[in-house]
């Protein structure tokens, strides 16, 4: 993973414009996922087959539980001025309209977010993301890992407050997780590819 960084943790106006700019400026290999992350424009590599697979195998089991006039999306960039972010999240549960109003989506706006981990992201989605989401207001983060400690896990997070989650479930993967409302799903993790 490569950085570009920009200062300030929470950003003016004028300076996350300017942090938005350097983001949408940024020349990265195709297939690469270009976020922001505490201020800092971050590159990703492409994820591995595995990776995608998990968000395929997820995206499944989600279409029968989604919220009516939400949508799931795969590449969708969400905006989280407040810890000077832009994550794109490998999965999330935004309602439709907050697409069309032609501005970049707050993240507080998705029912659901879903951060897969890689090698190269791992501290990101454990610990800036989650932060991040936290303090957006994303009511349910799914956090799907993988690359923890060797034993595959799988935690939700929600209730944020104050930028913090609380823990509703951690499992190892072969173990179900069950989505609160809106979705009343429970998501058997046995299906996951394991690392």
């Amino acid at each position: 993973m490569s950085a570009l960084s920009v200062e300030s943790e929470s950003p003016s106006g004028k300076d996350w414009d300017e942090i938005v700019r350097v983001w949408e400026e940024t020349d990265a290999p195709e297939g690469s996922k270009v976020e922001i992350v505490g201020g800092i424009v971050t590159v990703s590599p492409p994820p591995s087959e595995e990776h995608n697979d998990t968000a395929e195998l997820l995206v499944e089991r989600l279409y029968p539980a989604v919220p009516e006039g939400c949508g799931i999306y795969q590449t969708l960039g969400l905006a989280v001025p407040e810890t000077a972010g832009f994550f794109v999240p490998d999965v999330c549960v935004v309602p439709r309209a907050a697409l069309r109003r032609g501005k970049r989506v707050h993240a507080g706006e998705a029912e659901l977010v879903v951060e897969i981990t890689s090698p190269s992201n791992a501290n990101h989605d454990r610990v800036k993301k989650t932060h991040g989401y936290a303090r957006a207001g994303v009511p349910l983060y799914l956090l799907l890992d993988p690359w923890h400690r060797g034993r595959p896990t799988a935690t939700l997070y929600g209730a944020p407050e104050d930028g913090t989650y609380r823990v509703l479930v951690s499992v190892e993967y072969g173990e179900k997780v069950a989505l609160p409302a809106p979705f009343d799903l429970d998501i058997d993790t046995g299906v996951f590819p394991m690392n």
